[in-house]
């Protein structure tokens, strides 16, 4: 098995490639296994993936329970993993740096840090504090004797502030507080995918996982996107297929959908 220090340096280098890459987002260990098997590169976890998955709501999970939920995935295969860490679990400075330290204690190569909350109020932190959040990630990131790769991200889009200037701006402060990767979440269009990743030097993650939005990694490359991530897609796609069989058996009392899944020796000889 590799170590951490290994997984780190891959995945550094995969963002130096002049093509984009794709990291796909499992949402427990034998999703993972099963992408691994795909044969991707790396992996990065999904918060409302899990959530769902274990019957619970996007942000319902606290910070020990995913920390141990993402240490699963780093267990299920040799792969570099990123994980989605929401805000880091509070609002103040401390708090996103103590996450930041019991994620690389859990053995990722990586992970994300919003600029957002969630709950009553303004969701998208001050400009000022986002950027001290960062900072503080960015402090604690500088300590580790390995590349690990703290992405942060500016999350005006999924909160319906489609304000890019402002996204950019949030970006480039990012940039200048030490992130390594840059990522804002919910854009659609190509030319403002194009303008943001022209205004920052940093390599960019997009959001590819959107229903309506069809991107393609060729013109994603061409206009610089160094990663592509699906978010929940990949966990929403395997729930439809569960609950059209669900409805299929309780509406219709037919069973036509076993037609169409995988073999259980075809998973099992994925999962290895």
């Amino acid at each position: 098995m590799r170590t951490q220090a290994e997984k780190c340096e891959i995945f550094s280098a995969l963002h130096k490639r002049d093509s984009a890459f794709i990291i796909p987002n499992p949402w427990d260990a034998g999703s993972a296994r099963l992408l691994a098997a795909t044969g991707f590169e790396a992996l990065a976890s999904t918060s409302v993936g899990y959530a769902f998955s274990v019957g619970r709501q996007d942000h319902d999970i606290p910070r020990d329970e995913m920390i141990a939920h993402v240490t699963s995935l780093v267990a299920a295969t040799d792969l570099p993993v990123s994980a989605d860490l929401e805000n880091g679990f509070g609002d103040d400075t401390n708090t996103v740096a103590e996450t930041i330290r019991m994620a690389a204690k859990a053995g990722l190569a990586g992970c994300s840090i919003e600029d957002s909350r969630d709950g009553p109020g303004e969701p998208i932190y001050e400009f000022g504090h986002a950027v001290d959040r960062v900072r503080a990630a960015v402090d604690v990131v500088r300590t580790l004797p390995f590349p690990f790769m703290l992405t942060a991200r500016a999350e005006n889009y999924l909160h319906g502030r489609r304000d890019l200037a402002d996204t950019i701006r949030r970006l480039q402060a990012f940039q200048e507080a030490g992130a390594n990767v840059l990522y804002a979440p919910g854009l659609t269009d190509m030319q403002e995918i194009t303008t943001m990743v022209k205004s920052v030097d940093l390599p960019v993650n997009v959001l590819a996982g959107m229903q309506g939005v069809h991107f393609n990694m060729q013109d994603l490359s061409r206009i610089g996107v160094k990663r592509v991530s699906v978010g929940g897609a990949l966990t929403r796609v395997a729930l439809g297929a569960f609950l059209r069989a669900a409805r299929e058996m309780k509406e219709f009392g037919t069973f036509t959908f076993v037609d169409e899944p995988i073999s259980s020796r075809e998973i099992s000889e994925l999962i290895g």
